[in-house]
């Protein structure tokens, strides 16, 4: 039995291969923290694990127990981070009950990329690199945030 479907685009056949997926990724993922961890890696390394959007609640294509997909969703996304100054079990930010915009406590990648250097010893506001002939930030000039709450 294949233990990783791959990709994790499942617009069908969901039940089955997010099992896979889960098996591929969830175990190896723990086992890297318990290593960090057991190390004293994880105080100075910050891991992340996160995808490129989120995904809605509905489904898409043919819809039965065992044949079902979920559609790319642009509005928000998921992502878990360990270590590295971050605080660790905290469930942070809701959607709305259709997953469908942010609901509560939201996050701007901005503010995810502010907290990233802030943790690694940066001041978000003061980094900047050259593109394109002018000086740029990480985190945008739109205001991003350090999200206390978010930190150990």
């Amino acid at each position: 039995m294949q233990l990783f479907h791959r990709g994790w685009d499942q617009h069908g056949s969901l039940p089955a291969i997010i099992k896979k997926n889960g098996i591929g990724t969830d175990q190896p993922a723990a086992a890297l923290l318990q290593d960090f961890k057991r190390r004293g890696l994880l105080e100075d390394t910050i891991v992340i694990f996160g995808g490129e959007f989120g995904r809605t609640i509905y489904s898409q294509g043919k819809v039965t127990v065992n044949n079902h997909g979920r559609d790319h969703h642009g509005r928000y996304f998921n992502t878990w981070i360990a270590g590295g100054g971050f605080q660790p079990g905290v469930d942070y930010g809701k959607t709305d009950d259709f997953a469908y915009n942010v609901g509560q406590d939201p996050v701007h990648i901005n503010d995810l990329n502010a907290m990233i250097l802030h943790n690694l010893g940066i001041d978000h506001q003061r980094f900047s690199v050259k593109y394109r002939g002018l000086q740029v930030r990480l985190t945008g000039v739109e205001g991003a945030r350090v999200v206390n709450g978010l930190l150990a």
